[in-house]
Protein backbone atom coordinates (compact mmCIF):
# COMPACT_ATOMS: atom_id res chain seq x y z
CA UNK A 1 0.00 0.00 0.00
CA UNK A 2 1.29 3.13 -1.05
CA UNK A 3 0.35 7.33 0.57
CA UNK A 4 -1.53 7.29 -2.76
CA UNK A 5 -3.82 4.32 -2.01
CA UNK A 6 -5.15 6.00 0.78
CA UNK A 7 -5.07 9.47 -0.51
CA UNK A 8 -7.48 7.77 -3.27
CA UNK A 9 -9.29 5.89 -0.83
CA UNK A 10 -9.95 9.42 1.07
CA UNK A 11 -11.42 10.97 -2.52
CA UNK A 12 -13.40 8.01 -2.53
CA UNK A 13 -14.78 8.20 0.88
CA UNK A 14 -15.25 11.52 1.00
CA UNK A 15 -17.62 11.80 -2.26
CA UNK A 16 -19.47 8.86 -1.01
CA UNK A 17 -20.69 10.35 2.78
CA UNK A 18 -21.02 14.04 0.86
CA UNK A 19 -18.71 15.52 3.07
CA UNK A 20 -17.37 18.54 0.26
CA UNK A 21 -20.75 19.54 0.29
CA UNK A 22 -22.03 18.47 3.47
CA UNK A 23 -24.55 21.78 4.14
CA UNK A 24 -26.43 20.43 0.96
CA UNK A 25 -26.06 16.92 1.54
CA UNK A 26 -28.05 17.15 5.09
CA UNK A 27 -30.50 20.09 4.17
CA UNK A 28 -28.71 22.44 6.66
CA UNK A 29 -26.62 25.80 6.61
CA UNK A 30 -23.84 24.06 8.10
CA UNK A 31 -20.54 22.43 7.37
CA UNK A 32 -19.02 18.91 9.01
CA UNK A 33 -16.61 20.94 11.02
CA UNK A 34 -19.78 22.16 12.30
CA UNK A 35 -21.93 20.11 12.26
CA UNK A 36 -19.54 17.63 14.16
CA UNK A 37 -18.61 20.47 16.75
CA UNK A 38 -22.60 20.40 17.36
CA UNK A 39 -22.35 16.48 17.38
CA UNK A 40 -20.04 17.19 20.78
CA UNK A 41 -21.62 19.78 22.54
CA UNK A 42 -24.74 17.59 22.25
CA UNK A 43 -23.57 14.39 23.95
CA UNK A 44 -20.95 16.60 26.10
CA UNK A 45 -23.63 19.39 27.83
CA UNK A 46 -21.02 20.21 30.14
CA UNK A 47 -17.69 20.74 27.40
CA UNK A 48 -15.77 24.37 27.47
CA UNK A 49 -13.83 25.54 23.89
CA UNK A 50 -10.47 24.32 25.17
CA UNK A 51 -12.08 20.63 25.79
CA UNK A 52 -13.25 21.06 22.23
CA UNK A 53 -10.58 22.24 20.08
CA UNK A 54 -8.32 19.46 22.27
CA UNK A 55 -10.97 16.81 21.40
CA UNK A 56 -11.78 18.01 17.59
CA UNK A 57 -7.86 18.80 17.01
CA UNK A 58 -9.35 22.41 15.67
CA UNK A 59 -7.51 25.86 15.32
CA UNK A 60 -8.03 27.73 18.11
CA UNK A 61 -9.78 30.67 15.50
CA UNK A 62 -11.34 28.15 13.63
CA UNK A 63 -13.19 26.99 16.35
CA UNK A 64 -14.16 30.48 17.68
CA UNK A 65 -15.59 31.51 14.33
CA UNK A 66 -17.89 28.36 14.53
CA UNK A 67 -18.60 28.96 17.77
CA UNK A 68 -19.73 32.72 16.60
CA UNK A 69 -21.91 31.91 14.34
CA UNK A 70 -23.91 28.91 16.73
CA UNK A 71 -24.06 31.83 19.22
CA UNK A 72 -25.34 34.58 16.41
CA UNK A 73 -27.90 31.41 15.38
CA UNK A 74 -29.08 31.01 19.19
CA UNK A 75 -27.46 28.00 19.18
CA UNK A 76 -25.06 28.01 21.98
CA UNK A 77 -24.45 29.59 25.24
CA UNK A 78 -21.10 30.52 26.98
CA UNK A 79 -20.46 31.44 30.28
CA UNK A 80 -17.28 31.54 32.20
CA UNK A 81 -16.17 28.06 34.04
CA UNK A 82 -17.18 27.94 38.18
CA UNK A 83 -13.27 25.84 38.04
CA UNK A 84 -11.70 28.23 36.08
CA UNK A 85 -12.73 31.71 35.30
CA UNK A 86 -10.19 31.79 32.04
CA UNK A 87 -12.08 28.94 30.56
CA UNK A 88 -15.43 29.44 28.38
CA UNK A 89 -18.31 26.62 29.00
CA UNK A 90 -20.61 26.37 26.60
CA UNK A 91 -23.37 24.74 26.29
CA UNK A 92 -26.73 24.85 23.37
CA UNK A 93 -29.45 26.17 24.03
CA UNK A 94 -32.95 24.49 23.65
CA UNK A 95 -32.82 25.49 19.73
CA UNK A 96 -28.99 23.83 19.72
CA UNK A 97 -30.26 20.41 20.66
CA UNK A 98 -33.26 20.58 18.61
CA UNK A 99 -31.12 21.57 15.60
CA UNK A 100 -28.51 18.83 16.85
CA UNK A 101 -31.03 16.29 16.68
CA UNK A 102 -32.50 17.29 13.52
CA UNK A 103 -28.85 17.28 11.64
CA UNK A 104 -28.03 13.45 13.57
CA UNK A 105 -31.52 12.39 12.62
CA UNK A 106 -31.24 13.44 9.03
CA UNK A 107 -26.89 11.60 9.01
CA UNK A 108 -28.54 8.08 10.05
CA UNK A 109 -31.46 8.36 7.45
CA UNK A 110 -28.17 9.06 4.86
CA UNK A 111 -26.09 6.48 6.24
CA UNK A 112 -29.31 4.55 6.08
CA UNK A 113 -29.56 5.40 2.42
CA UNK A 114 -26.04 4.62 1.67
CA UNK A 115 -25.98 1.30 3.44
CA UNK A 116 -28.92 0.07 1.61
CA UNK A 117 -27.66 -0.14 -1.61
CA UNK A 118 -25.22 -2.92 0.33
CA UNK A 119 -26.72 -6.47 -0.05
CA UNK A 120 -27.57 -8.18 3.19
CA UNK A 121 -24.69 -10.68 2.47
CA UNK A 122 -21.92 -7.94 2.15
CA UNK A 123 -23.12 -6.03 5.00
CA UNK A 124 -21.20 -8.60 7.67
CA UNK A 125 -17.43 -8.13 5.36
CA UNK A 126 -18.35 -4.29 5.26
CA UNK A 127 -18.14 -4.03 9.11
CA UNK A 128 -15.37 -6.23 9.22
CA UNK A 129 -12.99 -4.20 6.82
CA UNK A 130 -14.29 -0.53 8.72
CA UNK A 131 -13.35 -2.72 12.01
CA UNK A 132 -10.20 -3.98 11.04
CA UNK A 133 -8.98 -0.35 8.87
CA UNK A 134 -9.68 1.41 12.52
CA UNK A 135 -8.01 -0.80 14.73
CA UNK A 136 -4.64 -1.44 12.81
CA UNK A 137 -4.57 2.25 12.25
CA UNK A 138 -5.18 3.09 16.47
CA UNK A 139 -2.82 -0.01 16.89
CA UNK A 140 -0.30 0.91 19.75
CA UNK A 141 -2.16 4.17 21.02
CA UNK A 142 -4.03 3.79 24.23
CA UNK A 143 -7.34 4.90 24.42
CA UNK A 144 -8.09 9.08 25.32
CA UNK A 145 -10.81 10.45 26.46
CA UNK A 146 -11.92 12.32 23.25
CA UNK A 147 -11.87 8.63 22.17
CA UNK A 148 -15.13 8.09 23.78
CA UNK A 149 -18.87 8.34 22.12
CA UNK A 150 -21.75 8.80 24.02
CA UNK A 151 -24.71 8.29 21.71
CA UNK A 152 -28.05 6.83 22.42
CA UNK A 153 -28.78 2.89 22.08
CA UNK A 154 -29.20 1.01 18.90
CA UNK A 155 -30.41 -2.41 17.87
CA UNK A 156 -29.06 -4.91 20.55
CA UNK A 157 -28.03 -2.64 23.02
CA UNK A 158 -30.08 -2.83 25.76
CA UNK A 159 -29.13 -6.45 25.38
CA UNK A 160 -25.63 -5.44 25.78
CA UNK A 161 -26.77 -3.69 29.08
CA UNK A 162 -27.78 -6.79 30.50
CA UNK A 163 -25.19 -9.29 29.65
CA UNK A 164 -22.58 -6.93 30.74
CA UNK A 165 -24.15 -6.02 34.23
CA UNK A 166 -24.63 -9.52 35.17
CA UNK A 167 -21.84 -10.96 34.00
CA UNK A 168 -19.24 -7.94 36.01
CA UNK A 169 -21.27 -7.90 38.86
CA UNK A 170 -20.77 -11.62 38.86
CA UNK A 171 -17.10 -11.46 38.36
CA UNK A 172 -16.14 -8.13 40.45
CA UNK A 173 -18.99 -9.10 43.47
CA UNK A 174 -19.67 -12.34 43.00
CA UNK A 175 -23.58 -11.48 42.90
CA UNK A 176 -25.45 -14.17 41.31
CA UNK A 177 -28.52 -14.13 39.31
CA UNK A 178 -31.07 -12.85 40.87
CA UNK A 179 -29.03 -9.21 40.04
CA UNK A 180 -29.45 -10.28 35.90
CA UNK A 181 -33.13 -10.87 36.72
CA UNK A 182 -33.13 -7.07 38.47
CA UNK A 183 -31.49 -5.51 35.23
CA UNK A 184 -33.73 -7.23 32.64
CA UNK A 185 -36.58 -6.04 34.48
CA UNK A 186 -35.64 -2.46 34.62
CA UNK A 187 -34.39 -2.82 30.56
CA UNK A 188 -37.70 -4.76 29.75
CA UNK A 189 -39.72 -1.75 31.15
CA UNK A 190 -37.91 1.15 29.87
CA UNK A 191 -37.63 -0.74 25.80
CA UNK A 192 -41.62 -1.64 26.25
CA UNK A 193 -42.75 1.74 27.81
CA UNK A 194 -40.81 4.79 28.13
CA UNK A 195 -41.76 8.68 27.29
CA UNK A 196 -38.77 9.55 25.00
CA UNK A 197 -38.66 13.49 26.42
CA UNK A 198 -38.06 12.22 30.05
CA UNK A 199 -36.51 9.31 29.66
CA UNK A 200 -33.02 8.08 28.08
CA UNK A 201 -30.11 5.86 27.83
CA UNK A 202 -26.60 6.49 26.80
CA UNK A 203 -24.42 4.52 25.70
CA UNK A 204 -20.42 4.99 26.40
CA UNK A 205 -18.73 3.86 22.54
CA UNK A 206 -14.90 3.31 22.53
CA UNK A 207 -13.33 1.71 19.03
CA UNK A 208 -16.71 1.13 18.02
CA UNK A 209 -17.52 -1.09 21.21
CA UNK A 210 -20.27 -0.19 24.05
CA UNK A 211 -18.00 0.49 27.16
CA UNK A 212 -20.57 1.81 29.65
CA UNK A 213 -24.52 3.31 30.16
CA UNK A 214 -26.48 4.73 32.12
CA UNK A 215 -30.51 5.22 32.27
CA UNK A 216 -32.77 7.98 33.43
CA UNK A 217 -36.23 6.91 34.02
CA UNK A 218 -39.32 8.67 36.10
CA UNK A 219 -39.61 8.32 39.58
CA UNK A 220 -42.61 7.21 41.17
CA UNK A 221 -42.29 10.08 43.26
CA UNK A 222 -43.52 13.44 41.31
CA UNK A 223 -41.09 15.39 39.68
CA UNK A 224 -38.00 13.20 40.79
CA UNK A 225 -36.22 11.13 38.13
CA UNK A 226 -33.77 8.08 38.90
CA UNK A 227 -30.24 7.04 37.35
CA UNK A 228 -29.97 3.29 37.17
CA UNK A 229 -27.51 1.22 35.85
CA UNK A 230 -24.43 2.84 35.88
CA UNK A 231 -21.31 0.92 34.12
CA UNK A 232 -17.91 1.52 32.83
CA UNK A 233 -15.74 -1.88 31.58
CA UNK A 234 -12.94 -2.22 33.46
CA UNK A 235 -10.83 -1.82 30.77
CA UNK A 236 -12.52 1.50 29.30
CA UNK A 237 -12.09 3.02 33.09
CA UNK A 238 -9.70 5.71 34.14
CA UNK A 239 -11.26 8.11 30.53
CA UNK A 240 -14.21 9.49 32.70
CA UNK A 241 -16.41 7.74 31.42
CA UNK A 242 -18.61 7.11 34.87
CA UNK A 243 -18.56 11.19 35.25
CA UNK A 244 -19.35 11.82 31.56
CA UNK A 245 -22.44 9.36 32.26
CA UNK A 246 -23.95 10.84 35.45
CA UNK A 247 -23.43 14.49 34.05
CA UNK A 248 -25.21 13.44 30.82
CA UNK A 249 -27.99 12.06 32.81
CA UNK A 250 -27.70 15.29 35.53
CA UNK A 251 -27.86 17.55 32.84
CA UNK A 252 -30.74 16.03 31.04
CA UNK A 253 -32.91 15.16 34.11
CA UNK A 254 -32.56 19.31 34.73
CA UNK A 255 -33.02 20.25 31.81
CA UNK A 256 -36.52 18.87 31.16
CA UNK A 257 -37.93 19.84 34.32
CA UNK A 258 -36.94 17.42 37.07
CA UNK A 259 -37.11 18.56 40.41
CA UNK A 260 -35.18 15.86 42.28
CA UNK A 261 -32.92 13.17 40.95
CA UNK A 262 -32.46 9.73 42.97
CA UNK A 263 -30.85 6.46 42.83
CA UNK A 264 -30.75 3.65 44.48
CA UNK A 265 -26.91 1.79 45.04
CA UNK A 266 -24.91 -0.31 47.69
CA UNK A 267 -22.09 0.28 50.00
CA UNK A 268 -19.49 -1.94 48.37
CA UNK A 269 -19.60 0.59 45.00
CA UNK A 270 -17.32 2.67 46.48
CA UNK A 271 -16.20 4.53 43.19
CA UNK A 272 -19.34 4.92 41.19
CA UNK A 273 -20.38 6.55 45.35
CA UNK A 274 -17.28 8.76 44.80
CA UNK A 275 -18.90 9.93 41.26
CA UNK A 276 -22.16 10.96 42.32
CA UNK A 277 -20.80 12.43 45.81
CA UNK A 278 -18.52 14.83 43.52
CA UNK A 279 -21.92 15.94 41.43
CA UNK A 280 -23.85 16.61 44.57
CA UNK A 281 -25.87 13.66 45.65
CA UNK A 282 -26.19 13.19 49.46
CA UNK A 283 -26.93 9.81 51.11
CA UNK A 284 -30.64 10.12 52.06
CA UNK A 285 -31.21 6.45 54.10
CA UNK A 286 -29.31 3.24 53.98
CA UNK A 287 -30.31 0.45 55.09
CA UNK A 288 -28.88 -3.52 55.25
CA UNK A 289 -30.05 -6.43 53.14
CA UNK A 290 -29.76 -9.76 51.80
CA UNK A 291 -29.63 -9.53 48.15
CA UNK A 292 -28.11 -11.30 44.56
CA UNK A 293 -26.55 -13.85 47.18
CA UNK A 294 -24.85 -10.85 49.53
CA UNK A 295 -25.33 -9.40 52.51
CA UNK A 296 -25.16 -5.73 51.05
CA UNK A 297 -26.21 -1.83 52.58
CA UNK A 298 -28.43 -0.37 50.33
CA UNK A 299 -28.03 2.98 49.63
CA UNK A 300 -30.68 5.90 48.57
CA UNK A 301 -28.76 9.05 47.34
CA UNK A 302 -30.42 12.31 46.26
CA UNK A 303 -29.73 15.78 44.27
CA UNK A 304 -31.54 18.69 44.52
CA UNK A 305 -31.93 19.53 41.29
CA UNK A 306 -32.53 23.29 41.56
CA UNK A 307 -30.43 23.96 44.51
CA UNK A 308 -27.44 23.13 42.85
CA UNK A 309 -25.46 24.09 39.49
CA UNK A 310 -22.04 22.77 38.27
Amino acid sequence: MSVHDIRAFNRFYTNVIGALDYSRHLYAPYTLTESRVLYELAHSPRTDAADLRTELSLDAGYLSRILNKFEQDGLIERTASQQDPRRRRVTLTARGRETGKLLEERASESVGSLLSTVPAAERPRLAEAMTTVRTILSEGRPPRREDVLLREPGPGDLGWIVQRNAALYAAEYGWNADYEGLVARIVADFAEDHDPHLERVWIAELDGRPVGCVMCVRDEAPATARLRLLLVEPDARGLGIGDRLVTSVVDFARGVGYRDLVLWTNDVLSSARRIYQRHGFVLAAEKPHRSFGKDLTGQDWRLDLHGTTE
